[in-house]
């Protein structure tokens, strides 16, 4: 018997506003919905509870939104990215949009294992309206935790450095009633940075502020991209 020639399709798409409080299980209940009413040849795993070989590279936390999250899927037979997008695009609920289509070869290393840093856009909001003095005040503190050599702090009961895990960190500007940071954090099996860590170690915890994922960079990409 032929063997089957299944496709990978590796998919850029963006979660808004409107989805940002499902949490990532439903995210992939969604996406296998909205795959499944497209009609998408979706290829299974094998074993007694077959799933879709659907693959997210790194969980987005709640309340987060993003312009960089990345998705593979195979396919049990081909079809062109073009046409994948274009009969994807009805099929789309509020919150989710498809940003990039592209085949990949099947046997790359898993999606997840490829992941080592993520940028964020935070805007932190400020209350006042002093915005050169809350400027000068926001980039020192940016800059003293550049320079720190370590910072200690605890996640679920365990201590860890989060030094190691900010890879840059900088002051964007200026937005209506907010300043605009941005992030580039590790992230894969080594550790993973959070943003609203970092805010803590800002001591910017107790402000407001939103967070956008702006896009993962893989083992093969330069961090100076």
């Amino acid at each position: 018997m032929k063997p089957t020639i299944q496709q990978r399709l590796r998919i850029t798409f963006a979660k808004g506003e409107e989805i940002k409080y499902i949490s990532h299980l439903d995210l992939m209940r969604l996406w296998e919905r909205t795959l499944r009413r497209a009609r998408v040849p979706l290829a299974y795993s094998h074993g007694f509870n077959p799933r879709p070989k659907i693959a997210v590279a790194a969980p987005l936390p709640l309340g987060f939104t993003s312009r960089g999250e990345v998705m593979d899927i195979v396919l049990e037979r081909h079809i062109s990215p073009y046409n994948f997008a274009k009969g994807l695009a009805p099929h789309l609920p509020l919150g989710l949009e498809v940003l990039s289509v592209e085949e990949v070869y099947p046997k790359l290393p898993s999606l997840q294992s490829q992941v080592r840093a993520a940028e964020y856009r935070v805007t932190v909001f400020w209350d006042g309206s002093q915005e050169e003095m809350e400027g000068k005040l926001l980039a020192e503190q940016v800059r003293q935790l550049l320079v720190a050599e370590q910072l200690p702090r605890q996640r679920r009961g365990k201590d860890y450095d989060l030094r190691p895990l900010i890879e840059d960190l900088w002051v964007e500007g200026k937005e209506t009633d907010g300043w605009v940071l941005g992030m580039r954090l590790r992230a894969g099996s080594q550790g993973t940075g959070r943003p609203d860590e970092v805010l803590d170690a800002l001591g910017l915890a107790e402000k407001l502020y939103v967070v956008r994922r702006e896009r993962l960079l893989m083992l093969s990409q330069s961090s100076s991209l």
